[in-house]
């Protein structure tokens, strides 16, 4: 059963902010995280596996083995998480980062990333950092004396949106199979240079997704231009591609695999506190026997768990 309009009333002030969106429906609140591995995992790593060297003209011997996920536990929460690291078959990591803007300090908090992650697994890490068309001018590399961190950087402004959008559409209406080189065109389309704003750009993507015959391969690219469009657009911007991608079948699963979650978590959290309740009942009820044989407090408070002031307030009732 997925999302349906018809069917649940959602809350149609939806939160957005950079690491989820928060739906209500039914007076039920759910967010799905941007970052959620089992999202990005389900709709984009076979696809990442198979071309996203070879989309980036990297070039590697090895293969893209997994996607891992990746928590770096003595950062400040804000920056706790890379945006995608890859294991390699041969056994080292490629780590990609997706920036809308450059910041000398993302550098510092991307080497950091790789020193943790080679601290802890020992294995060798090959940075690319994907900047969106905004970005046209950037310091390549990190040097603070000692430490010289070099990244690949990769430049999307040099990608020409237009002519690879126009390629697309007229594939999709004479009925092509799209690759998988297509597929990661329609998702990182709106980090393109174009002609029109990023978020118009990204609901186009959505609606163009929407054509594609193949449901395994519609789904993956509506799931994932969602997931990385709101990684780098303002809040405004990410409500109004949701205000599409929200009426897609997928996008609707989602939501409601969310608000299911939040269903069973509150039934949860209502059992255990009449669980709960009952049990201080049962206890308040021992003390005032206990209290009427005149038993000493101390005793009250080792077969009841009451605190003193509890056993204390009872007696005075």
């Amino acid at each position: 059963m997925y999302y349906n309009e018809d069917k649940f009333d959602v809350g149609r002030k939806n939160k957005t902010h950079r690491m989820g969106i928060d739906w209500t429906v039914n007076g039920i609140e759910a967010k799905i995280s941007i970052h959620n591995k089992d999202i990005i995992s389900k709709y984009t790593s076979g696809l990442f596996k198979n071309s996203i060297l070879e989309y980036y003209g990297i070039k590697s011997t090895a293969r893209v083995k997994d996607l891992i996920n990746v928590e770096f536990h003595v950062i400040e929460v804000s920056e706790a998480r890379a945006d995608f690291i890859f294991l390699m078959d041969d056994n080292t990591y490629k780590h990609f980062e997706f920036q809308s803007s450059y910041n000398k300090k993302d550098l510092t908090r991307f080497s950091r990333y790789d020193s943790l992650l080679y601290d802890r697994d020992g294995r060798m890490i090959d940075t690319f950092i994907i900047y969106s068309s905004d970005v046209k001018k950037i310091n390549e590399s990190l040097n603070i004396g000692t430490l010289k961190y070099e990244p690949t950087n990769i430049m999307m402004y040099k990608f020409d949106g237009n002519a690879i959008y126009a390629d697309l559409e007229t594939k999709l209406k004479e009925g092509q199979e799209l690759t998988d080189i297509d597929m990661l065109n329609i998702i990182f389309l709106p980090l393109m240079k174009n002609s029109i704003l990023k978020d118009e750009l990204a609901v186009k993507c959505i609606e163009l997704s929407k054509t594609i015959e193949d449901k395994s391969k519609r789904e993956t690219c509506i799931v994932s231009t969602v997931v990385f469009t709101s990684k780098y657009l303002s809040e405004i911007e990410i409500s109004r591609i949701w205000e599409v991608a929200k009426m897609t079948d997928v996008i609707g699963r989602l939501i409601q695999q969310e608000v299911d979650k939040e269903v069973v978590k509150k039934i949860d959290i209502a059992v255990k506190k009449t669980k709960k309740e009952a049990e201080k009942k049962k206890a308040i009820n021992m003390a005032k026997k206990m209290l009427a044989k005149n038993k000493p407090i101390d005793e009250i408070i080792e077969f009841t768990d009451l605190t003193e002031k509890e056993i204390r307030e009872i007696k005075i009732k």
